[in-house]
């Protein structure tokens, strides 16, 4: 089964990492979780010091809009407060071709 990935990326302000982990792990990943949203990893970038990704799973396009729908607080509140993190976010959706699971 191809599950749907949307990739979210961030270009986090200087000397702002930790504490963007450190709410991202204790904040707002369990809060995703305990929304039903399957969250793949998350975490700072390999290439560049200053940027961050989330990424999540699906089932389907009508899943990712419904999960978005019933996170309201997420668009809310906890976006905004994250914002004085970051300087731009980036966000893109691709189906999962399942090849790790051929392995």
């Amino acid at each position: 089964m191809n599950r749907l990935l949307e990739i979210r990326t961030y270009r986090l302000k200087p000397g702002t990492l930790e504490a963007f982990h450190k709410a991202v792990h204790e904040r707002a990943v369990p809060m995703l979780r305990s929304k039903g949203m399957d969250v793949v990893t998350y975490g700072r970038s390999d290439h560049e010091e200053e940027a961050y990704h989330l990424v999540r799973a699906y089932e389907s396009r009508e899943a990712l809009e419904a999960g978005q729908a019933r996170s309201t607080d997420l668009r809310n509140g906890a976006t905004a407060r994250a914002a004085i993190w970051w300087t731009a976010s980036t966000r893109i959706s691709t189906r999962c071709c399942g090849c790790r699971r051929r392995r």
